[in-house]
Parts: structure tokens; sequence; C-alpha cells
């Protein structure tokens, strides 16, 4: 039984490293640390206990750090054209398409593109093109790995809400590929229409 701990912490850390959020990284890889320690208990292997309370107290404290460390956050709208916009899209094609794969940019004046940058790291990424009677169709709501903490989209649809108006948008409207974008869409305030489609209203 002891044994089986162990393997479990060691599975758990690898699949801590797997993790591309770095906030999902601490917390898997903290409750891989709580896990070797209590092995080592168990063992009587002190080394063991002793190196993962330090390092189960590293992850709580860069934990505590990405929630309570005021960051910068603000918006910068570019032209659908951008050449860096385009170089932005291919360089995280494959990302995109795991959780949008239908997703495809043919750039007209009327997107509206816009970057959310986090500390002046563009961390976001909305495209969406307006359809007439203040709604807006979500093309692309996309966050790079590093920065999935919701921390983005809480910014872009609840702090920022006066970008859209700006555009005459009252209402979102979004599809969803996959399981995983529903499950983003919805947690930040998407509700789903008969039809499939999910909405947010602005006002």
């Amino acid at each position: 039984m002891i044994e089986v701990l162990g393997y479990v912490a060691s599975a758990v850390v690898i699949l801590s490293l797997t993790m591309t959020s770095i906030v999902r990284l601490r917390i898997v890889g903290l409750v891989g640390s709580l896990l070797f320690a209590a092995y080592g208990v168990l063992v009587g292997a002190l080394p063991v206990v002793a190196t993962n309370a330090v390092i189960f107290g590293l992850h709580v404290f860069f934990l505590w750090r990405a929630f309570n460390v005021e960051e910068f956050f603000t918006l910068l709208e570019v032209r659908p054209e951008s050449r860096y916009l385009g170089q932005f899209l291919e360089y995280y094609r494959n990302d995109i398409s795991r959780f949008q794969p239908h997703f495809a940019f043919t750039p007209t004046e009327d997107h509206v593109t816009l970057f959310v940058l986090r500390d002046m790291v563009p961390a976001g990424l909305f495209i969406g093109l307006p359809t007439g009677g203040g709604s807006l169709d979500v093309q692309l709501d996309y966050v790079i790995p590093r920065f999935r903490d919701l921390k983005v989209a809480d910014f872009l649809f609840r702090s920022n809400r006066r970008v859209f108006a700006a555009h005459g948008i009252a209402r979102l409207s979004a599809r969803a590929d996959t399981d995983a974008h529903r499950k983003y869409l919805e947690r930040i305030g998407f509700a789903p229409n008969p039809d499939g489609v999910l909405e947010m209203a602005l006002a």
C-alpha cells in the first residue's frame, strides 16, 4: 500500500509537468509534493519529507503571488490586416485548433480585433464580426497557455465592456466546436440557446 502511494505521487508530479497553465502546474505539483511528503513519513525517509515540504511551500508561495500580486491589464485594438496579428495566429495555429478547430480568419474592415495585454505581454486575442442589430459573432476568443486562469476573460468581458459599446455591440454570440471551449464559454457567462448558439448580453 505504501509503495502504491509512492507510485501515485510520482504520477501526479509527472502529470504536473504536462500542464501548460502555470496555475494548474502549481496546484497539481502541490498535491504531488504533499503525497510525496506523506510517502516519506511512512517509509521514514526524512530527506524526502524535507525536500517535498520545501517544494510544497514554494508552490503555495507562487500560487499566492499569482492570485494576489497586482497585474497590469490593457486592451490593444489592431487592424484586422495587421502583420503581427497574422503572425500571432500562425504561431498559435495548432493550439487554437485544439479548442476551435473550425476557426479560419479572412480579415475584413468590419472585424473587431483586440489583444489583451497582461503586464504588456499579448496574453489573449479576441476576434469578432458584427452581424447587425447590436450583435457580434465571436470568431475567436483565445488565451495563450501560460495565462489560462480566467483573468484575461474577466478583464475583457466584465471590466472592459465599454470597448464593445464603442462599436455599438450589446450582445455577443459564439459557437463551441469542442466540449472544452463550451465549458469555458459557459463559465465566463455565455448562456446556450436551443439552437446551440451561446450568447452573452453586455447591457
